[in-house]
C-alpha cells in the first residue's frame, strides 16, 4: 500500500511539473498576433505579414517538401506574392483558434480562392505556430495536399 502511496504521489508530481498553462496575457498577445497575421493575409498585404516573423523562421509546410525549411521574410514575401498571382480573390477564414501555452498557438481556417481558368478551391488547414518575443518563430501548417 505505501509503494502504491508513493507511485501515485511522484506520478501527480511529475504531472503537475509538466503541466503549464499559458497565461492570459501571452493569449491575448499571441492571439491577436495572429489575428493581425490573417487580416494581413485577407489584404493581401505580404509585407505586413512577413514582418510578423522572425527575420529567418522555421516552417513545415506541403508545399515546401516534408522537412523543416527555414525563409527569410523576404521568401515569406515572393512566396505569397506568386500564391496571389495564382489566386487573385485567394482569403483565409479562421473557424477556431486554440492557444496552447505561451508560446504555441493552432489555427483552424478555411482558405479559398479562384484561379485565373475560373476554377475554385476550398481547403481546410491547420496550423501551429510558435512565438517568441512578440515575433511568429515557427510555422508548422498542415492540410491534404492530394
Amino acid at each position: 500500500m505505501k509503494s502504491i502511496r508513493i507511485v501515485l504521489m511522484a506520478s501527480i508530481t511529475l504531472f503537475s511539473c509538466n503541466t503549464h498553462k499559458p497565461t492570459t496575457e501571452s493569449n491575448n498577445a499571441n492571439s491577436k498576433l495572429i489575428t493581425d497575421y490573417f487580416n494581413a493575409f485577407n489584404q493581401h498585404n505580404w509585407t505586413k505579414m512577413a514582418a510578423m516573423y522572425t527575420d529567418t523562421a522555421d516552417f513545415k509546410d506541403p508545399s515546401l517538401g516534408t522537412e523543416i525549411v527555414k525563409q527569410t521574410r523576404q521568401q515569406t514575401i515572393d512566396k505569397y506574392s506568386e500564391l496571389s498571382k495564382l489566386f487573385p480573390d485567394i482569403h483565409d477564414s479562421i473557424t477556431a483558434i486554440y492557444p496552447s501555452d505561451d508560446q504555441h498557438i493552432v489555427v483552424e481556417f478555411i482558405s479559398t480562392g479562384t484561379a485565373q481558368d475560373f476554377s475554385k478551391f476550398k481547403l481546410p488547414i491547420s496550423t501551429i505556430f510558435t512565438i517568441e518575443n512578440g515575433f511568429i518563430t515557427k510555422d508548422f501548417t498542415y492540410y491534404d495536399n492530394k
